[in-house]
């Protein structure tokens, strides 16, 4: 009875014992699988991820050949402007073009967006450091009339022909005269020489004339330069160019190489810095700062008799 039972047990147990290990079998190929699962999805973020940096290496790539142009670009405009010696920045010092890839965003946006951003940078850069680049540079400063030295060669002085002289029609001590300068036309001059140059003087005459001050009415007429003349309270000469003079002819003065200022500005008063400084010598020579009155090649202007005297 105790074998019939024992047997029965047996033949009971068989068929759940192999129930359990086909249960363990299954669990094992579970967990196979399971571990097969993972290491494929490491695979492919792994796959991803190397796909994701070459990408970002040739954008990288890319990103700095466009800011090498941008520099090219820059320093071609640059010399067009006449700057010269433009310390250009580096791609170290100026902007990184690492090889490195760069880590997508913590949003899980597409990293073309954080690149677009990147490449974006560049110009700005560039413009920012241009500006101190240009005010920094020492460039050669062309100087105008006004920084120029104030001297006698800023006076557009000239040997002039009185045309024609004839009191002003409202002025009892007023000359109004046509002058010829070497213009196409003469110039209209206004002067107050009535009461020391008589008017028959003053017909067909060779004078010097300062022909760049600002024109100026005198009772009512242009007066478009001024009649050179040695004077003193109450005398005046008007200055003789030397012979062989023409109408044009400049006066220059040695040891003062300027140009002429196209016109005084009044409120420089170049006009009243000059003036000074011209004076007649003790041989009647005009002068300025000691330097003749000169027409190159043909001599200087003197006044008649006044020596020592002041020149207006």
């Amino acid at each position: 009875m105790f074998l019939v039972r024992s047997l029965f047990r047996m033949s009971s147990h068989n068929p759940l014992m192999r129930l359990e290990q086909r249960a363990a079998e299954a669990d094992q190929i579970i967990e196979y699988l399971k571990q097969q699962i993972q290491l494929l999805k490491e695979k492919a973020i792994v796959q991803a991820s190397v796909r994701e940096e070459k990408k970002l290496m040739v954008e990288n790539a890319k990103l700095k050949s466009d800011i090498e142009e941008l520099k090219k670009v820059l320093l071609e405009k640059e010399k067009g402007r006449g700057v010269r010696d433009i310390p250009m920045p580096s791609g170290e010092a100026g902007v990184e073009c690492s090889s490195q890839p760069i880590p997508p965003h913590p949003s899980g946006q597409s990293s073309s967006a954080s690149t677009a951003a990147v490449q974006s940078t560049p110009p700005k850069d560039e413009s920012k450091k241009k500006k101190p680049e240009k005010k920094g540079e020492k460039k050669q400063a062309v100087p105008t009339q006004d920084a120029v030295s104030v001297d006698a060669s800023r006076l557009d002085l000239r040997v002039g022909r009185i045309i024609t002289a004839e009191k002003h029609p409202d002025a009892d001590t007023l000359y109004v005269e046509q002058v010829d300068v070497g213009e196409a036309s003469p110039r209209t001059v206004v002067s107050g020489l009535v009461n020391q140059v008589p008017v028959d003087q003053m017909q067909n005459r060779m004078a010097v004339l300062l022909c760049n001050l600002k024109p100026v009415k005198m009772r009512g007429v242009m007066s478009q330069a001024m009649v050179m003349c040695a004077s003193s309270p109450d005398k005046a000469e008007i200055l003789d160019p030397p012979a062989g003079a023409v109408p044009g002819d400049r006066i220059t003065f040695q040891g003062f190489p300027g140009e002429p200022d196209k016109e005084l500005n009044p409120k420089k008063k170049v006009w009243e810095q000059i003036k000074p400084d011209l004076l007649t010598d003790s041989q009647c020579v005009a002068t300025y700062k000691g330097a003749a009155f000169e027409v190159t090649g043909k001599g200087v202007c003197k006044a008649q008799t006044m020596a020592n005297s002041e020149i207006h």
